[in-house]
């Protein structure tokens, strides 16, 4: 994967699968034992070379004004329950001050504003009818903001719940930050047996002080056997698949890419919501989907 920043990694998780770590997502590691990798001094480079990839859907944000129609959507229909997470903004649909492309980039930024009885707006995009797949490369570069409160991330979940509703039907978590750890960034993976509803998640905590402030590659790359989660070239966290049926590995369906900013909820507001943190904006460089003929 193209290299996206400069930054340090720590890789943090007790030895299984090198980096594998179940985390509590209400803010509590669910298991004590850690194992402290300086990755600066090396590189795990399980990364397929890009020559095996073929691109199929991209967004380069090489335009002016909202997010290519042909390509994402807005998800606002959770404004009504809070998204099962208690989060605390109103998630719109076209407007600019949300979400808008210019030099480039694409900007997903919450305010603090007063706006149809909430406190926050935001935009949560997704490209479901309009890029879903099953297996692939998923790339997304971008820097995240930062703030206590504030709870940005790139994500997939499932576009024909073949399983039933989640967390059944799975969910990927290709990159999690919450602004109460602004040194951490977080990747998880949801299932009916493995999920934080019962404690039982999976994922991996990584060390990165520099990514409020620097761009980087998130991304995983998904077989029928197993899901490689990537910061970079660095492979951080592999899920596999146990062979146990749907409930252990759901991942054999059409899933779709989600990226928002939260604010609040019952992880991302665990320590409270600091004043100061809007405006608060996730830039987002390019995403890029890529397929391979043996998948």
């Amino acid at each position: 994967m193209e290299p996206g920043g400069t930054g340090n990694l720590l890789v943090v998780g007790p030895l299984l699968n090198f980096v594998s770590m179940r985390i509590d997502r209400w803010g509590v590691l669910a298991s004590r034992a850690w194992l402290l990798v300086l990755m600066g001094l090396f590189l795990l480079t399980g990364c397929s070379s890009p020559q095996e990839w073929s691109l199929v859907w991209s967004d380069e944000f090489e335009y002016e004004g909202l997010p290519d129609s042909s390509r994402w959507s807005y998800d606002t229909l959770g404004n009504a329950y809070g998204w099962g997470n208690r989060e605390l903004q109103y998630y719109t649909a076209q407007r600019d001050s949300n979400a808008w492309v210019s030099g480039g980039f694409l900007n997903i930024t919450a305010h603090k504003e007063r706006y149809k009885g909430f406190d926050y707006t935001s935009a949560r995009l997704v490209t479901k009818g309009k890029g879903d797949w099953l297996y692939g490369r998923v790339e997304v570069r971008a820097k995240v903001p930062g703030g206590r409160g504030i709870w940005p991330a790139i994500w997939m979940l499932p576009s024909d719940n073949a399983y039933g509703g989640w967390p059944h039907s799975g969910e990927i978590d290709i990159m999690e930050h919450v602004g109460f750890e602004p040194d951490s960034i977080f990747t998880t993976v949801h299932t009916g047996a493995f999920n934080h509803s019962i404690g039982t998640d999976v994922g991996a905590g990584v060390w990165m002080p520099t990514s409020e402030t620097e761009f980087f590659v998130y991304g995983i790359e998904w077989y029928p056997d197993r899901i490689d989660f990537f910061i970079d070239e660095t492979k951080v966290f592999t899920f596999e698949n146990s062979g146990q049926g749907a409930a252990e590995w759901p991942f054999d369906q059409r899933f779709h890419l989600l990226m928002n900013v939260a604010v609040g909820g019952n992880w991302g507001g665990a320590q409270g919501i600091a004043e100061n943190i809007c405006p608060a904006t996730m830039v987002v460089d390019y995403v890029r989907v890529y397929s391979r003929k043996d998948l």
